[in-house]
């Protein structure tokens, strides 16, 4: 099977030339990696290493993606195929290229499309949905993922990156597709003319938007300086942009400025790894800056790091998350500005603290599923009723959005009021782990921290779910010694505790697992969505940072010797 999907594409008259050496060359290895299955389109779209093959990212797995929507497109009408489509795209290998082909596919299906002339972020992606009115979006990025991985990722109507029932909807026509390779991308000159290519007009928009989410724009933003690296990637321009319109005193590092597909310059382009900040760091002793914020290629999460007793601490996402919730709901009851059914996002793998945060103020918090959709899904819905308002949504992922005019994660929103609040702390002689120690002396301290077990390949798939099934069907009475009060799996939706079994309800069926422990701590289990991994989310209570600490070692012990 895989030799002769192998030859099929060797010999395909329409095989785009580019791949015809890579595909004469490859060793028996890389042809089972590449042909053993076909990369999935799922509710998160597409996410791979590129290359030709049906498991790669490359020119003709696209299109079948493109077609797919296309298809999903057309069947809701001409009045969706005139509305359109916006794309985006970041700064890796052939994201413009991927980008430019999607708008010429669906041009042959006579679907519009409106086309960032040069790299954007994926929120602005978002945002220019919603600013064009248009039928559903397209963003071309692999993410925080290494050099080697591009992707493709679909937005509904409202800006939201499509959950999993219309997600549905698309994968069905696109599995149903058979021949990828038999796929063009030549539209008349008539179709052509559907492609608009778009800029500043909705830059300018973006950013009067990103600027209105401040709640003290008197603060002395002299008084804070800040190192920003957008990691060679979408950040760049609109993070710089804004703050050198408010004022903010800030120091680029310039050798992460440029959009180099290879991020020759970062040892990754993660936020949640350390190399992300390993430049970012000698700028910021260079300078004595007071903060650090590195923002991913696409620009939805943002990392951070702050002087403090002397020392850099790189936050995790539940921390500066519980500082950003801290600070924006203690400014709104302040200003009298809370809405009077105030609700926060996040996810059944966020830290508990933010959470217990939002009560102090009076407001609720409503868990989701990993993935911002389901945050944005939540927004639309209470947009129309108006049964609750939104006053934040964050995942432990580093992603955050303040204010729902974009519907994903918006880095740029969450660097302007990061450093918003770093310069009201520091007025009250503050810095952001202070206001996060205060946090911890109020309720309790928490370590939050994530492990991933990457298994590549077809091996790798098979063996990360038969610890799945292993952990589901076991569930251990104890976890280093701590009893086990609860058990959650998301996807035969069920609870057990004290021994009875019931109904889990309110969630789509993810295979996510999530163990409660009698401390206060919990540990949940999930597969990527878009990566060869099994992560493993860490939320423990101590009676200090300490013992936190020591807690959380444990914890990953145990699980680890699991998973062996």
């Amino acid at each position: 099977m895989i030799q002769a999907a192998y030859e099929r594409w060797l010999n395909h008259p329409n095989l785009d030339p580019s791949y015809k050496e890579p595909l004469m060359n490859m060793d028996e290895k890389e042809k089972q990696d590449s042909f053993y299955t076909t990369i999935a389109f799922g509710t998160a779209g597409m996410r791979g290493i590129l290359g030709p093959g049906t498991n790669r990212i490359n020119l003709h797995t696209i299109r079948k993606a493109n077609v797919g929507f296309a298809q999903y497109i057309s069947e809701h009408g001409e009045e969706a195929k005139q509305r359109g489509v916006a794309i985006g795209y970041d700064n890796r290998h052939m994201s413009q290229e991927f980008a430019m082909d999607s708008a010429r596919v669906l041009a042959t299906f006579g679907i519009r499309s409106y086309v960032f002339e040069s790299l954007r972020p994926t929120p602005e992606l978002s945002f220019a949905v919603r600013h064009f009115h248009c039928f559903g979006g397209i963003m071309i990025t692999a993410s925080h993922n290494p050099r080697e991985y591009n992707g493709y990722k679909l937005y509904d109507e409202k800006g939201c990156q499509l959950v999993p029932a219309l997600a549905q909807q698309v994968i069905d026509r696109v599995n149903a597709i058979e021949d990828e390779l038999a796929i063009t991308a030549n539209p008349s000159e008539e179709q052509e003319a559907l492609i608009t290519m778009i800029g500043k007009d909705v830059d300018e928009e973006y950013y009067k938007n990103v600027l209105s989410i401040q709640l003290n724009p008197d603060v002395n933003k002299k008084a804070v300086k800040i190192v920003f690296s957008p990691e060679h990637g979408t950040a760049n321009i609109p993070v710089k942009e804004i703050y050198t319109r408010l004022g903010y005193q800030f120091v680029a590092v310039e050798e992460q400025c440029t959009p180099d597909p290879d991020f020759s310059n970062t040892p990754t382009p993660n936020p949640e790894e350390k190399g992300a900040y390993e430049l970012a760091l000698q700028y910021a002793k260079r300078e004595q800056a007071d903060i650090i914020l590195v923002c991913d290629p696409d620009a939805d999460r943002m990392g951070v790091g702050v002087l403090h007793d002397g020392e850099y601490k790189v936050l995790t996402g539940n921390q500066s998350g519980s500082v950003l919730i801290e600070y924006i709901l203690s400014q709104l009851q302040a200003k009298g500005m809370m809405p009077p059914h105030p609700v926060m996002f996040n996810t059944v793998v966020t830290s508990d603290l933010g959470e217990k945060i939002a009560a102090k103020y009076g407001v609720e918090t409503e868990k989701t599923l990993t993935g911002f959709k389901f945050i944005g899904e939540k927004v639309a819905k209470y947009e129309i009723n108006n049964e609750k308002q939104y006053v934040f949504g964050y995942e432990e992922s580093y992603g955050s959005l303040i204010k729902p005019f974009v519907r994903d994660k918006d880095a740029p929103q969450a660097c302007l009021m990061l450093a918003e609040a770093a310069c009201f702390y520091k007025e009250q002689g503050k810095t952001l782990v202070d206001v996060l120690h205060g946090l911890y002396e109020e309720f309790g301290a928490y370590e939050e921290s994530q492990t991933s077990l990457t298994l590549a390949g077809q091996e790798g798939a098979a063996r990360i779910q038969e610890i799945l099934t292993t952990l589901r069907t076991a569930q251990p009475e104890a976890i280093a010694d701590e009893k086990v009060i609860r058990f959650e799996d998301y996807k035969e939706c069920r609870i057990v505790e004290n021994g009875k079994e019931s109904e889990l309800c309110g969630f789509t069926k993810s295979d996510v697992l999530k163990y409660y422990l009698a401390d206060g701590s919990w540990i949940a289990i999930r597969p990527s969505g878009t990566e060869p991994k099994c992560k493993f989310y860490y939320c423990v209570k101590g009676k200090d940072i300490a013992d936190a600490h020591e807690k959380t070692k444990a914890y990953q012990n145990a699980m680890n010797e699991w998973t062996k």
